[in-house]
């Protein structure tokens, strides 16, 4: 053993030492309960008020003007049975779009998703209603409803933030960081500085040369720090009953894929490549035909416009190619609208763009990219079967050679196909480093569901109105690295 592991031992053991008694450890457990009750029993109430609030105007538009309208008429239980689809449907896409999460997101954020939440769940509850009336109703009432549910959002988020952090104030927090340094700041960006009071930073060093000094603390970040140190600091915590969020590592995240098992009378955890069951894969398949037939079929007039768009500004092509790595390493051609200049590239050098400043882009490009429709042709490649729907998003063969200079383990993300939209297109931004990218891919490599591959799909949605998704990397530079990355 290492003279830093004997010392880490050592501060470890001294700093728990004083609350070896278990009456300590049955007041604190008690304590810890109780608020852990209160907290989970004020946040179900405060999301079924929200939930009673959006079914109540669908209730009143669906009784007082679409249960007439049916072709054959329902008795009462009928009808709430058509008001509990709302409800479940409203339940779905809350949780789809995180609208509840009043205690991590900000104000516009709950009511944005809560708006997304509730325009999709009208709009199937309408098809619902033309199947039922066997006619097209008029959707006005739907519509005065959808205005209601979304003022009552506002009202409701606004009320319900301000109730959540009376009831639970800012917790005292502590950063412990090893590579990454920026945890204060990505707390005050995204506005958690009312859920989180940073009270001290400090390195990993100086923590485990004292680990006392996360007594007094109630929640502890651990960000980019190596599973040897962090292990000491987590045991410590869990002992003290200390909240942690913790930034995982790539090993982390691989072992999150693991099989338990028992084999020679001991606990095992079984790791393999990703290697889903042969009905996931044609389940996806087949959703990833339909899905592609349909959205072609549907948005040609959005093809034809923004192809004749295109041609006319500056005379180029209308398609872009480009090669991509899919499964297993396997090379394509991509196809993209033209949202560059011809000469883009013209030096050979593969560069990613530098968002709404890149002079590359042009007039009619800065539109389709924001909107996201130069990625429409790429359902093409999804018939093809050289994409799929839901996949790590798929890199060129020069910017992921960069990649894995840095990061090795960057072509772990080649064990599945590649896709239009993805864990990380959802969850991360443009500019979201190498390695977090990867993370978040793995995490849905460890886990292939067809029911998480929809609920991604819907969850892409959300991305089309947030501009933040599409921030740029700093002009000129070739791959998304950042200094903040960290490797095993």
């Amino acid at each position: 053993m290492s003279e830093t592991d004997t010392k880490s031992m050592a501060s470890y053991g001294v700093a728990y030492s004083k609350h070896f008694l278990l009456s300590d450890i049955r007041i604190m457990n008690t304590t810890s309960t109780m608020y852990s009750f209160k907290h989970e029993i004020g946040l179900r109430l405060i999301k079924f008020i929200n939930l009673l609030c959006m079914v109540i105007p669908f209730a009143v538009a669906w009784f007082m003007y679409y249960q007439y309208r049916v072709s054959s008429h329902y008795f009462f239980w009928g009808n709430v049975a058509v008001v509990a689809i709302f409800a479940v449907l409203y339940y779905y896409f809350g949780k789809t779009y995180d609208a509840f999460l009043i205690s991590h997101y900000r104000i516009f954020d709950v009511i944005a998703s809560q708006t997304l939440a509730l325009l999709f769940s009208n709009i199937i509850m309408y098809v619902i209603t033309v199947l039922l009336c066997k006619h097209l109703p008029n959707p006005l009432p739907l519509l005065l409803c959808f205005v209601d549910q979304v003022s009552i959002s506002i009202i409701w988020t606004c009320i319900s933030h301000g109730i959540y952090f009376k009831w639970f104030p800012a917790k005292k927090s502590i950063i412990v960081y090893d590579r990454r340094r920026g945890m204060k700041d990505l707390i005050e960006e995204y506005g958690l500085s009312k859920k989180f009071d940073v009270k001290k930073t400090a390195s990993v060093e100086e923590c485990l040369d004292d680990l006392s000094m996360i007594d007094d603390m109630e929640v502890v970040f651990l960000s980019g720090i190596h599973s040897h140190d962090r292990n000491f600091i987590l045991k410590y915590c869990l002992y003290e009953n200390k909240q942690v969020y913790m930034i995982p590592r790539i090993g982390d995240v691989i072992m999150s894929s693991a099989k338990q098992m028992h084999m020679f009378h001991l606990p095992m955890l079984r790791v393999q490549r990703y290697n889903p069951r042969p009905g996931y894969l044609l389940l996806k398949r087949i959703f990833d035909i339909f899905a592609s037939l349909l959205g072609l079929i549907v948005l040609s007039p959005i093809f034809l416009i923004t192809a004749i768009a295109i041609k006319a500004t500056d005379k180029g092509p209308v398609f872009y190619k480009q090669e991509r790595l899919t499964k297993n390493g396997k090379r394509f051609m991509i196809h993209k609208f033209r949202s560059m200049r011809v000469d883009a590239e013209k030096d050979g050098v593969a560069r990613l763009s530098s968002g709404e400043n890149d002079d590359r882009i042009t007039p009619v490009g800065r539109f389709i990219r924001k909107c996201r429709i130069d990625e429409l042709p790429q359902l093409i490649d999804i018939l093809s079967g050289n994409l799929s729907v839901v996949g790590p998003r798929p890199e060129r063969p020069e910017i992921a050679e960069e990649y894995m200079k840095e990061i090795p383990e960057f072509q772990l993300r080649l064990q599945a196909k590649a896709g239009l939209t993805g864990y990380a297109q959802v969850y991360g931004k443009y500019n979201t480093t190498p390695y977090d990218k990867l993370q978040m891919d793995l995490m849905y490599i460890a886990h292939p569901s067809f029911a998480e591959d929809i609920r991604i799909c819907f969850a892409t949605f959300k991305i089309l109105f947030t501009s933040e998704s599409t921030e740029g990397v700093a002009k000129g530079q070739t791959t998304a690295i950042d200094s903040s990355s960290e490797k095993e």
